[in-house]
């Protein structure tokens, strides 16, 4: 995370950056410089994690009652000196960052590998060198710290950037995190939370200004210096030959120290020189060997900078005077903008330009960047447009290919784009024009054609990515300009549904964090999930991706269908979820799958707005059915709360997982019976004969089930209290695996239940439920001392493929069983790449 090498050369050869402080202290300062003030910590969550994760055991599935009394320990101690906190959450991944997330997570499978090959050769868990998340960590952690009553919100694009922004705007004392980003922004100050010590909460300020003069930089230099280092949106190779250019013509290499420390000291010093040159952004050009990566440098650059802000490195002489008419000025700052820098109409091309401040003169000057190419870029797509020659005007203009007659045609100004630089063609055979949208994920343009009576753009083609029969839509609600809170959601969006009182609600849910995935479903159509602890050569169970996925699937026809249950119409899901074989080259592209509900579906004004009486029971009526288990209401509601919604996950794994067997129940039961009544320093103390990697598999699918239950529950609006499926109050990592352990032994009933009375009697209902319900979707549970030798199932792993679509049958005369739903098993369903737009489903 952040910019590389940087955390290194701030430990070892700028120590002076890092100065002891003391948040009481500090608090005590603020309050008198801000007399009514309440001191405010913005914390990202995600940098954390980590940190706040204390249990000492992590691969059993997560200690929660314990992480649970450690969040609520660091709440209490900040509270007590009066300093509030705020907590952000990544709420999505960012287009521009993607590679680095896929990065990030297949690096992690290797390390998964090595763990449950250490535990395989020890049979206990790896040190804390080998630490791993529990799944689902920063998902519930969401819901623990608003439960313990703090703010907390779910980020509407990368956390950092909206951390930084919320520090600047409100005066914070700091930001407490552990990423070199905020080293770059100019913000309020920034604290390590791995250099912290609640008991003193005392921590270490890293300060940017010090860095600045050690550097011989000035603040606004710091985004420079990052992309040219590398960072999240820019690949550490692409200026590697740049950055020992820089080295090799240094003077003042310091033998003390390391080579990373010299070439950061070198490409600041270059940088510090450019600037005295005050040639800015031409002397950079000239180079670096930018080529097609020039708008993703730029992009990186502007990345940094926060609402208001501006930098002086872009911008560029012009080689004439150009008289600007009537600019349009429109601060985009934010990860997501086109160029992040106000914008003004060249009136000779009558295109867009970035407008920058001249450090000279002190004012705004339009930016023209060159590629070095006889061709313009289009920033948005990073690829060389061909030019031909306007009859009419004699000017240059751009081509595009009409999709139709596959002929360049040229481009010209989308009049319905409020003066932006949207290329359009126009269709031979129709006279209409056809504007170009650049795709975030494919990073190729993409025709849009112009509906007459919403104004509304809309894809065309048969991109196997979008139903053609169900068109995106532009949410109105969303300004598509606007000075003070910037970013991607403030420009007009492309959203997979049309209502906007339905995507108002969604987001409103998202950003408090009290939803799970809906918003992003409703608004990008497109979903990700990370690592869990799954054992790649383990042949019996399956991965949690494929398990889920039926429900997700339902969840989407929900969302997208728009009620009434007909998913012919519905857009595909691009997934982003980690599992074996699965290289992460593109998304899944799952489609909806049709649900039955008692009475049709519902739609989601009726789910999430509706007062009337009865609404409830519709609500419920659809949860059920996410899960295929409306056959089943009956048992559950026998069971009631806090077990209904545990018993409705546990059905929901044994009919998807034939590998399951009666000891598995046992265990499940027993352990969320014997929680209720432990405290929590006994969960501590509790010790393990051996751990299993089954087991620790097992745990793992639980919990990620519980995940989806947040998503289903928020869905079908939330029919369940979110306690009554939150981890701390169902399941404990360890006693899950004692139980397991000890049922696997052959151990009675009596004994899982620790010799409790109470415990047996409701041990005997809950599992009484769950075998019926089983039962009914024709699945009976059998002890594994039945099974027949080597007895694995029907389950094979996956086999990987580069391009995979799930069409999303399921079992029980809906088509597919979950097991078919891998790639390689798809019936009737396109196999192509995304980008291919000649391919339709059947």
């Amino acid at each position: 995370m952040g910019v590389r090498g940087l955390q290194g050369f701030v430990g070892s050869s700028c120590p002076h950056i890092c100065t002891v402080v003391n948040f009481k202290d500090l608090a005590e300062q603020h309050r008198s410089r801000h007399p009514g003030g309440t001191p405010t910590i913005v914390v990202d969550a995600m940098c954390c994690l980590r940190y706040w994760y204390t249990p000492d055991s992590w691969i059993c599935g997560g200690q929660w009652r314990e992480y649970f009394s450690a969040l609520r320990e660091f709440v209490k101690t900040f509270t007590a000196v009066g300093i509030k906190l705020i907590f952000f959450f990544d709420g999505m991944v960012e287009q521009n960052k993607r590679d680095e997330w896929v990065k990030r997570r297949l690096k992690n499978n290797r390390e998964i590998a090595r763990i449950f090959h250490y535990i395989k050769s020890h049979k206990e868990q790896p040190g804390r060198n080998m630490f791993f998340i529990p799944s689902g960590l920063a998902v519930f952690t969401r819901f623990a710290l608003k439960t313990l009553g703090q703010e907390t919100r779910c980020s509407l694009q990368e956390a950092d950037y909206e951390v930084a922004s919320y520090g600047l705007q409100n005066d914070c004392l700091g930001i407490l995190g552990e990423d070199t980003d905020y080293l770059i922004y100019d913000t309020c100050p920034y604290f390590s939370i791995s250099e912290l010590c609640l008991d003193s909460l005392d921590t270490v300020m890293l300060c940017r200004e010090k860095l600045c003069q050690s550097l011989g930089l000035g603040l606004s230099d710091l985004p420079l210096l990052a992309c040219l280092l590398g960072n999240d949106v820019i690949p550490e190779g692409m200026f590697e030959s740049f950055r020992y250019k820089c080295l090799s013509s240094y003077t003042s290499v310091r033998e003390n120290f390391d080579k990373k420390g010299n070439i950061i000291l070198a490409v600041a010093d270059h940088i510090a020189k450019v600037r005295r040159l005050h040639q800015g952004e031409k002397k950079l050009e000239e180079i670096l060997p930018l080529g097609t990566n020039k708008a993703l440098f730029y992009k990186g650059v502007a990345s940094y900078l926060l609402p208001g802000q501006r930098s002086p490195w872009f911008f560029q002489k012009p080689e004439g005077v150009i008289t600007l008419d009537k600019p349009v000025v429109s601060i985009i700052s934010g990860p997501e903008s086109n160029w992040e820098v106000p914008m003004c109409t060249d009136p000779e091309s009558k295109q867009e330009v970035p407008m920058c401040t001249d450090p000279e003169s002190g004012r705004d000057v339009p930016v023209y960047p060159e590629s070095g190419r006889d061709v313009p870029m289009y920033p948005e797509s990073g690829q060389d447009v061909p030019l031909c020659t306007d009859p009419e005007s004699g000017q240059e203009v751009p081509m595009c290919t009409d999709p139709e007659s596959g002929q360049e045609v040229p481009m010209c100004t989308d009049p319905e784009s409020s003066g932006q630089d949207v290329p359009v063609c126009t269709d031979p055979e129709s006279g209409q024009e056809i504007s170009l949208s650049s795709d975030p994920e494919f990073k190729q343009e993409v025709p849009m054609c112009m509906r007459s009576e919403s104004k509304q753009k809309l894809p065309v083609g048969t991109n196997p990515e979008f139903n053609p029969e169900a068109p995106m839509f532009t949410n109105p609600e969303i300004k598509q300009e606007d000075t003070i809170n910037t970013g991607p959601e403030m420009k007009q969006q492309v959203t997979m549904v049309s209502d906007p009182e339905i995507l108002q609600v969604a987001r409103a849910h998202h950003v408090q964090a009290e939803s799970y995935l809906v918003y992003n479903i409703l608004s990008s159509g497109e979903v990700e999930c990370s690592n869990s602890l799954e054992d790649e050569l383990d042949q019996a169970l399956p991965s949690q991706a494929f398990v889920y996925r039926p429900v997700r699937q339902r969840v989407y026809s929900l969302l997208l269908g728009g009620g009434g249950g007909d998913t012919s119409a519905c857009p595909t899901v691009k997934e982003w979820f980690v599992y074996s074989g699965n290289p992460l080259r593109h998304p899944d592209l799952v489609r909806p799958l049709q649900m039955n509900i008692p009475g049709g579906t519902p739609s989601l004004k009726l789910l999430w707005l509706s007062q009337e009486p009865g609404v409830q029971a519709r609500r419920l009526d659809t949860l059920l059915a996410c899960f295929d288990l409306s056959s089943s209401r009956e048992e559950l509601q026998a069971v009631g709360s806090p077990f209904e919604a545990l018993c409705c996950l546990l059905i929901y794994l044994f009919v998807q997982v034939d590998t399951l067997c009666l000891e598995d129940l046992h265990a499940f039961i027993a352990q969320a019976l014997c929680l209720q009544g432990k405290p929590t320093v006994q969960l501590v103390d509790l010790e393990l004969d051996h751990v299993d990697p089954r087991a620790v598999q097992l745990g793992s699918l639980l919990v990620r089930g519980l995940t989806t239950l947040v998503l289903v529950n928020s869905a079908c609006g939330f029919p369940w209290k979110t306690a009554d499926f939150m981890p701390w109050n169902l399941f404990d990592g360890k006693l899950f695996h004692q139980k397991y352990l000890q049922s696997e032994k052959g151990c009675t009933v009596e004994v899982l239940v620790e010799q409790n009375r109470s415990r047996l009697t409701k041990f005997q209902a809950l599992k009484s439920a769950v075998c019926r319900a089983c039962v009914k979707e024709n699945r009976p549970i059998s002890s594994r001392r039945h099974w027949r030798p080597h007895h694995s199932g029907r389950w094979g792993r996956q086999e990987s493929s580069s391009h995979r679509t799930s069409s999303g049958h399921s079992r029980s005369g809906q088509g597919q069983h979950w097991r078919d739903q891998g790639p390689g098993k798809r019936s009737g369903v396109c196999l192509t790449p995304a980008l291919d737009i000649g391919c339709v489903f059947t």
